[in-house]
């Protein structure tokens, strides 16, 4: 007998209800200052500001339960990059650059043994994606808290003539595919209901002889350098951060266009090893994980191999996963995988 399907959902997060919970709470804020007025629409990876010849984005996110598996593994010293990377790599969905971030840490108590950990993982991920950490706030909220909560607010800036805001995909552009370094920070809940549930531990050995702990807490990648620099290169039409809702983020971008994904990269170990382990369709699995695709870039097909070239790095090898038809939604033909909404 087959066990039953381990969902998202029935670990404690249903997107659909989290979608309709953002819709609940963004249909009251009606409020707008004729200043600085906001550039575009509410739904997008990043909001922006008018200011002047430029917009100003803001964007705010956070490690999440990932942070829970930072504690049984006693390792604190990669969830900063994770915090800067979630923020940053949604900042530049616009084409915009990261300036400068400030993080919010909040804990039910101080531990001062793991302050530094957490302060040389943020200063790395500020490195990497090459905005300054300006301040931030530690909160002790020891009647509210069981555990750490750490997470961050980023400003960025990009000239208003070379925003990317997907309005321009057409039929006929190419959908290049960015690897993932792992599950980013995106699905430890259900990650966490399966090491509860079904007998794994963050100890045993997985393919390639490596702890799942340590693959589980491979950080986040950090994609700005890149992404900047294909933008510069031209004909970039969109730009997608596959974090929670996994595939279905490119959805984002655009409404009334296909997007077709049928040349998925090989998935990476870890997941094959999640989706046995809860017996998990392909379904739930591409829009819980990011599946080993973290970023996508869209644009135009006569530039696709001039993007490519310009997002290849000794470290990332982009390829080209689908193209945009005609239709509505995402599809994943070789998974029987067809999502109509975000």
């Amino acid at each position: 007998m087959h066990s039953a399907e381990t969902t998202y959902a029935s670990s404690g997060v249903d997107i659909d209800l989290k979608g309709e919970f953002i819709r609940s709470l963004v249909r009251q804020l009606k409020f707008s200052r004729k200043s600085y007025a906001p550039a575009i629409g509410v739904g997008h990876f990043t909001s922006a500001i008018n200011f002047g010849s430029k917009l100003l984005t803001l964007s705010t996110d956070g490690v999440g339960s990932k942070l829970l598996i930072a504690r049984q593994m006693r390792k604190w010293d990669t969830v900063g990059i994770d915090c800067v990377a979630m923020n940053v790599n949604d900042t530049i969905c616009i084409g915009a650059e990261p300036i400068a971030l400030v993080d919010y840490v909040a804990l039910p108590r101080l531990e001062q043994d793991i302050a530094s950990d957490i302060g040389r993982g943020l200063n790395k991920g500020a490195r990497m994606a090459n905005a300054s950490i300006v301040g931030g706030e530690v909160a002790v909220l020891t009647e509210m808290l069981n555990d750490i909560d750490l997470s961050a607010s980023c400003l960025g800036m990009v000239d208003r003539r070379r925003i990317v805001t997907g309005r321009s995909i057409r039929k006929g552009d190419t959908i290049i595919g960015l690897p993932s370094s792992g599950l980013h920070s995106n699905g430890f809940t259900l990650v966490r209901k399966l090491l509860r549930e079904k007998g794994l531990t963050l100890d045993e050995k997985i393919t390639g002889g490596r702890r799942l702990g340590d693959v589980l807490m491979t950080p986040t990648r950090i994609y700005v350098r890149e992404i900047l620099r294909c933008i510069a290169s031209g004909g970039v039409t969109g730009l997608a951060n596959i974090t929670g809702g996994g595939m279905r983020n490119i959805l984002r971008l655009k409404s009334g266009v296909l997007f077709n994904i049928g040349s998925f990269p090989r998935i990476p170990a870890i997941f094959d090893l999640i989706r046995d382990a809860g017996n998990i369709g392909y379904q739930e699995m591409f829009q819980t994980f990011n599946m080993g695709v973290g970023f996508v870039v869209v644009c135009r097909q006569r530039s696709a191999d001039r993007v490519i070239q310009s997002l290849r790095t000794d470290g990332l090898k982009p390829s080209v996963i689908g193209s945009v038809e005609e239709g509505h939604g995402v599809t994943l033909g070789e998974f029987g995988v067809h999502y109509d909404s975000y």
